[in-house]
């Protein structure tokens, strides 16, 4: 599902990335931890094309996902892999304020060019597998903050994505509605199929994953 190799990262002079590599195969749910600064965002990033990684340190660099290879895309091309076949979670949601659930959740997919009524009735399906069937009309401002990143999975799943990243994705949630949350992706991969790439300092989620890496300094540890 996802291969990379030699993946290096400068600004400026300091190096955030050396040499890291990683293979992460379909349906398995892998978190990357480590103490603040030790590069986790930035290759979570790189991973999931939101950032390029530096080729002129190791031409041998390459980054594979879902059998495309990445680096030598262009930047349309890019964008429509992005929104096709990878899934975002943000530690704060990052949901639209004026739209409702439902409309923040349709978004990627009307980026898609896809029917409008096709999505919605899809959109309308995540939020009841989600339990805000009772919800898709409110805005962010009118849920809690569980509901809120609930909604925020829903739209990562809207084009039915091969990997979803998700950066701390209960680092802004309270402890029951965290342990809900990282129930919730153990279900998804069983039931729906997809990768799952999760950065966290919450140790409980990073012990339930299928696999535990440790990054050191830039560097990537097993």
């Amino acid at each position: 599902m996802i291969k990379a190799n030699n993946i290096n990262k400068f600004y400026g002079d300091l190096q955030v990335l050396k040499n890291v590599s990683l293979q992460i195969n379909k349906g398995e749910i892998v978190s990357i931890v480590g103490p603040s600064g030790a590069g986790k965002t930035t290759l979570l990033q790189i991973l999931g094309t939101l950032d390029v990684l530096d080729k002129k340190e190791n031409k041998a660099s390459s980054l594979e996902i879902n059998s495309t290879s990445i680096i030598n895309l262009k930047d349309t091309e890019l964008s429509k892999f992005r929104n096709l076949n990878l899934g975002f979670i943000f530690q704060f949601h990052q949901l639209l304020p004026e739209f409702t659930a439902l409309e923040n959740v349709c978004i990627p997919a009307f980026i898609a060019n896809k029917s409008k009524k096709e999505v919605e009735i899809e959109a309308i399906k995540l939020l009841d597998y989600l339990g805000l069937s009772h919800r898709i009309n409110h805005k962010p401002t009118e849920l809690s903050g569980g509901e809120q990143q609930r909604v925020a999975v829903a739209r990562a799943l809207i084009n039915k994505p091969a990997v979803i990243f998700a950066d701390e994705p209960s680092g802004n949630l309270d402890h029951t509605t965290a342990e809900n949350l990282h129930q919730l992706f153990f279900k998804l991969r069983d039931e729906l199929g997809q990768t799952f790439v999760i950065v966290t300092h919450n140790e409980e989620l990073a012990n339930m994953a299928d696999r535990k890496l440790v990054m050191i300094d830039g560097v990537l540890q097993s």
